[in-house]
């Protein structure tokens, strides 16, 4: 059969290329077309464009490159229907992945939604757009699949494509002494710096994390390097800063390894709790006060914005958000994470609590499954 995957991030390219090679065990002659990144390119099949050219974060980035969006749009529109596929399936990635669907639908493609559009935080009126243009919505939530059934959108559970990565990393519990001397890191504690995968995110939040580096001289700070970056991309902010390092496709092992992380809003958020490392979860946006109001008052219709306390329904990890973050509460935060034994501990007793609720792997075979089962 042919598939046409569109995934627009990191984690969507990760949990694409899971999907990809489970859904190949099925299908001997499955054929592939994609929006992704290079995970799914190893796959095989042909990439259209990766994610780096196409991810927009936030109001003011979207709007200074509507062109852009919207020849996206018009590439893929053309693009589907020059390769006719057996099945379109769209990839998290809502504000491009709801129009595609759409498109898709309406010119008798059928539509698979994997991991779902997080429409119960923004907008859950657009559970009756995914019902309307989509045959099957997968779900990696437990609670989103409660949500999506009360609006009678066909839906499917078969756990978190998470605990596939995980389970499946390179050098799984190879130890910090390893993990530090094939980096060439230090044997001090270490700081994780998880900034995110979009080159504005960075910009935006790397430098407050690296204001840290000053207070806490007995750590070292080792940034996650993102998919789609070079340490070129890294050097503005690490040159001249000794006790500053990046390491490239290991996020798991510096996570696994690591004393505390501060990391940005996000899958990255869920990946931190399941491995079992404390946390503090950052993110702002440009707009200040503005943004911080649409965000609190209009957009977002959620108590929470770390995946790790949504699950939980509770605070289990601190969320530094836009008017919330400042320098010095970051700091905090921190110190209590280094040096307060009983507060981590409250943090790793809600990461074992996390871990019973996501469940264990085998969640991207049983999801290829599920798809081949629908498309018979």
């Amino acid at each position: 059969m042919k598939y046409y995957i569109i995934a627009g991030e990191a984690s969507g390219d990760l949990h694409a290329s899971n999907l990809m090679g489970a859904l190949k065990k099925y299908d001997a002659m499955a054929h592939f077309r994609f929006w992704g990144g290079d995970l799914m390119a190893a796959e095989g099949g042909q990439m259209v464009k990766h994610y780096r050219d196409t991810a927009f974060m936030g109001i003011f980035e979207v709007l200074m490159n509507l062109m852009t969006i919207f020849r996206n749009f018009r590439l893929c529109e053309k693009d589907i229907l020059a390769y006719n596929p057996d099945v379109v399936i769209l990839v998290d990635y809502p504000g491009f992945n709801l129009r595609m669907a759409k498109f898709a639908k309406k010119r008798g493609f059928k539509t698979f939604y994997y991991i779902a559009p997080k429409i119960w935080a923004w907008n859950t009126r657009r559970a009756l757009k995914i019902k309307k243009y989509v045959d099957m919505v997968f779900t990696i939530l437990p609670f989103e699949t409660d949500f999506y059934a009360r609006f009678n959108v066909p839906v499917v559970y078969s756990g978190n494509p998470l605990m596939d990565a995980i389970d499946n990393r390179s050098n799984k519990g190879e130890g910090k002494d390893v993990f530090v001397q094939r980096n060439g890191l230090s044997d001090k504690p270490i700081i994780a710096l998880l900034a995110g995968s979009r080159k504005q995110e960075i910009d935006r939040l790397l430098p407050d994390m690296i204001e840290m580096i000053p207070h806490f001289p007995e750590f070292q700070f080792v940034i996650a390097g993102a998919p789609s970056f070079s340490m070129t991309d890294y050097e503005p902010y690490t040159t001249g800063k000794n006790s500053l390092s990046v390491v490239f496709g290991q996020t798991y092992n510096l996570l696994e390894n690591a004393h505390v992380a501060l990391v940005t809003s996000g899958t990255a958020t869920l990946e931190a709790g399941l491995l079992r490392c404390p946390q503090v979860v950052c993110y702002k946006m440009w707009g200040g006060s503005f943004t911080d109001f649409m965000a609190k008052k209009v957009i977002i219709k959620v108590p929470y914005i770390s995946l790790v306390n949504l699950i939980m329904n509770r605070e289990v990890v601190k969320e530094l958000f836009q008017s919330s973050f400042s320098l010095d509460a970051l700091k905090e935060e921190l110190s209590l994470l280094c040096y307060d034994e009983a507060y981590r501990l409250n943090m790793m007793k809600g990461y074992e609590e996390l871990g019973y609720i996501v469940g264990g792997p085998g969640s991207s075979e049983r999801t290829a499954q599920r798809m081949w089962e629908g498309l018979g």
